[in-house]
């Protein structure tokens, strides 16, 4: 029986080379493997290409360790349509999202657990293949004779026995090394001779002996005793800063055909702006609650008693409000009004669903920007603002303004300067109103074609 697969890939701005990632795991999901992305703050697009294209998606405080048991504590669904059945173990593989697995990824490490393995590792070679390679077989050399693995060879160890040692410790650097010492205990890896190819992007770029060197002085300190946050400094690691809170308030509209996303409709139909319109609120609610906001309410339109927000509330526990009558503005200030009423102390966050791009750092970066200023606005390309965030009631902010034009970012900061208010505006978004955007969105999470397989560029 194969294994029960789950491939958790932290990442950190990785968009571009998440994509590639995701479109090489296909094949994998396809017979059955699960992939959790477990984000450590982006403000790229990597945040909705995961969201699109993993089983799981989750933030965790950076730092790969933090990250990846983040992601082995996610028990992620399969995909539909792919292979099911019973499995002999449930197996964590930890994957660079640089690093391209073999298509036959499940059956070997089937094979290797079969022979009696409970952790291992595959051989690694750069991609592409050249000059590099002898530095990539002196690895897999001192792998072989160390039972020391690394994380660009796709360590890969029984959830069981991951859940025994406490999964990785939480320190910055060399936290796989760490983890390897601890397996090692338990029984020697097993060698997957079939290798995954690696990104020789950093290799290039650092130079090959200077990035030698560093990694080697690195790793020699930490076996003599130094503190892995000191090395991780040294390495280029920035900690994050301490979570913001604040409240969340999200503007919805049933997913109803003829009144949801009605400009998407001449594309899409208005049945299918309707189901648009549906997955735009879940994917919004799913990013509110991974960037940890105190309190989420979903204001409702044109009313809170539509089945789509009755399951909402009966399934995920969604308090869901009643949008007032009256344009945008009035709805907005009611919102705030009726939030600082009740909660005068805690900064409030107002958004919509329409912002496909929108992560959760970008929210937690609009709650850290409310510590120094009074409001805080990430515009929206289209003259517009995607967000806005208030620690104290400015209602001057929502007078007279022509909304769902060009004009209504000038003029909210018209307003903000009249009010003498202190604002920041952060870097702009992009909302998904017209057909052009739908096909900017679509054009966004389409991945690339999957990288030539190992054995090809071997090869060639």
């Amino acid at each position: 029986m194969p294994v029960k697969l789950q491939i958790v890939i932290p990442v950190l701005n990785d968009a571009r080379a998440l994509a590639a990632c995701l479109g090489n795991l296909k094949t994998l999901r396809q017979q059955g493997a699960t992939v959790v992305v477990v984000d450590g703050g982006s403000r790229d697009d990597t945040w909705v290409l995961a969201n699109v294209h993993a089983d799981g998606v989750v933030l965790a405080s950076r730092g790969r360790a933090n990250q990846m048991n983040a992601g082995a504590a996610v028990q992620a669904v399969a995909p539909s349509g792919a292979a099911s059945g019973d499995f002999s173990h449930d197996v964590l593989l930890f994957l660079h999202a640089d690093t391209v697995l073999p298509q036959n990824a499940i059956e070997l490490i089937t094979t290797a657990l079969q022979a009696g393995y409970l952790w291992g590792r595959f051989d690694v070679r750069f991609i592409p293949a050249g000059h590099l390679n002898w530095i990539a077989t002196l690895m897999n050399l001192r792998s072989a004779w160390t039972g020391i693995a690394t994380g660009d060879q796709a360590m890969f160890v029984r959830r069981d026995v991951f859940d025994s040692l406490g999964g990785f410790t939480n320190q910055p650097l060399m936290e796989d090394i760490e983890l390897s010492a601890r397996l090692r205990r338990l029984g020697w890896p097993a060698r997957i001779r079939e290798p995954v190819g690696t990104s020789a992007r950093r290799w290039d770029q650092s130079g090959v002996w200077p990035t030698i060197l560093l990694m080697w002085r690195l790793r020699l300190a930490y076996f003599l005793g130094a503190d892995p946050h000191d090395l991780a400094l040294q390495y280029g690691y920035r900690p994050a800063t301490s979570p913001a809170t604040a409240c969340l308030a999200i503007l919805a509209k049933a997913p109803i055909a003829g009144l949801a996303k009605t400009r998407l409709a001449p594309l899409l139909g208005a049945r299918g702006a309707a189901r648009f319109q549906r997955r735009l609120t879940l994917d919004t609610l799913h990013t509110a609650r991974q960037a940890g906001m105190q309190e989420i309410d979903l204001w409702c339109a044109p009313d809170t008693n539509h089945l789509f927000f009755q399951s909402l509330r009966r399934t995920q526990g969604v308090r869901c409000r009643l949008q007032p009558a009256g344009d945008l503005g009035a709805r907005m200030r009611l919102a705030f009004a009726q939030h600082f009423e009740q909660m005068p102390s805690q900064p409030l966050l107002m958004i919509g669903t329409d912002c496909v791009v929108l992560a959760p750092s970008h929210l937690q970066e609009a709650a850290q920007a409310l510590k120094a200023h009074d409001v805080v606005l990430i515009p929206a390309v289209d003259g517009g603002y995607v967000l806005i965030g208030m620690r104290r009631f400015i209602p001057e902010v929502f007078d007279d303004i022509a909304w769902s034009t060009s004009s209504v970012l000038g003029q909210t900061r018209d307003r903000l300067t009249t009010a003498q208010a202190s604002w920041i505006e952060l870097a702009p978004l992009w909302d998904v109103d017209e057909p052009v955007d739908w096909q900017r969105w679509k054009s966004l999470i389409e991945l690339p074609l999957p990288e030539p397989s190992d054995q090809a560029v071997r090869t060639k």
